[in-house]
């Protein structure tokens, strides 16, 4: 994503664009309906509730592509914040600019059934369904906020790069610490069929406690299953350790430090579950022992 590329034509300045709601087709429609029927059936007990609760004050049981003049609406009634159509991905200081200001940017269209389980730029149904709901849980919402500022922030220090690793495994592929388990709240985890269940049942992944200046320096896939999950305590304690964090220190604590590897555990590591990371080892076709 360039930092300094021009809204594309027919984009506003801030890179938004009109949903054009009524322009969707049935198949559409029904492409969203297929997607809720099949995670709002197999989330209940898995992801945190807040994340049910979000689906509830917005009403995103509602049949359909959800209309984001509506869904704002109540949004904005219960955190402040308002959903966006944006054309695609946008730039980081257009991205962290948005959030900033309490504005969450979401893609308008919608996979094909061809790409009903993968599909590699981030759709309305990962947006929308993925995202939204936490946004209606003051304290996520307030978190996302912060990220967006500490995002304008990273820019000028050169630290995009850490921050964005933040990002992904919390609001992508977060896991939280309840009283009943481990729960999922990460985006990309709960907008994905097969995710949900591996992030939390496979013995593959590596599910450690989460560790601000840890996260800053550990890398990520992008191509397929994490392996490695991180836990948080909870969206307080995760929104109070971002806010008393000055990032800028940390960014140069960590300029000369090595990256970690997404498999890597180390010593000091909270560990809720060592993965075998026997899916990762099949895919890349080896059968090496965990890093430890």
């Amino acid at each position: 994503m360039s930092m300094t590329a021009p809204p594309p034509p027919g984009t506003n300045p801030d890179w938004t664009i009109p949903q054009a709601w009524g322009s969707y087709s049935p198949a559409e429609h029904a492409m969203w309906d297929t997607l809720f029927a099949r995670q709002s059936t197999m989330l209940p007990d898995r992801v945190v509730p807040e994340f049910i609760a979000g689906l509830d004050v917005l009403r995103m049981t509602k049949p359909g592509i959800p209309n984001f003049t509506e869904l704002s609406e109540r949004l904005m009634a219960a955190t402040g914040w308002q959903v966006v159509a944006v054309p695609g991905l946008v730039p980081e200081n257009v991205f962290f600019d948005h959030l900033a200001n309490r504005r969450f940017v979401a893609g308008r269209f919608i996979r094909t059934p061809e790409q009903l389980d993968y599909l590699q730029e981030p759709d309305i149904f990962h947006d929308v369904f993925g995202h939204v709901p936490l946004l209606a849980n003051p304290v996520f919402a307030d978190y996302m906020q912060a990220y967006g500022k500490g995002g304008q922030r990273a820019a000028g220090a050169g630290a995009i790069e850490k921050l964005a690793r933040l990002y992904w495994y919390t609001v992508e592929f977060g896991l939280i610490d309840t009283a009943a388990g481990l729960r999922l709240y990460g985006s990309g985890i709960v907008s994905s069929y097969a995710e949900s269940r591996f992030a939390l049942d496979d013995p593959s992944p590596n599910r450690l406690g989460f560790n601000l200046k840890r996260l800053l320096q550990t890398d990520y896939r992008i191509d397929d299953f994490q392996q490695t999950y991180f836990v948080i305590d909870s969206f307080e304690d995760l929104l109070e350790q971002t806010l008393r964090t000055d990032f800028g220190p940390v960014y140069q604590s960590l300029e000369a430090a090595a990256i970690i590897a997404p498999a890597t555990v180390l010593p000091e590591d909270r560990v809720f579950h060592l993965g075998t990371q026997a899916y990762a080892h099949a895919k890349a076709g080896n059968a090496q022992a965990p890093t430890q």
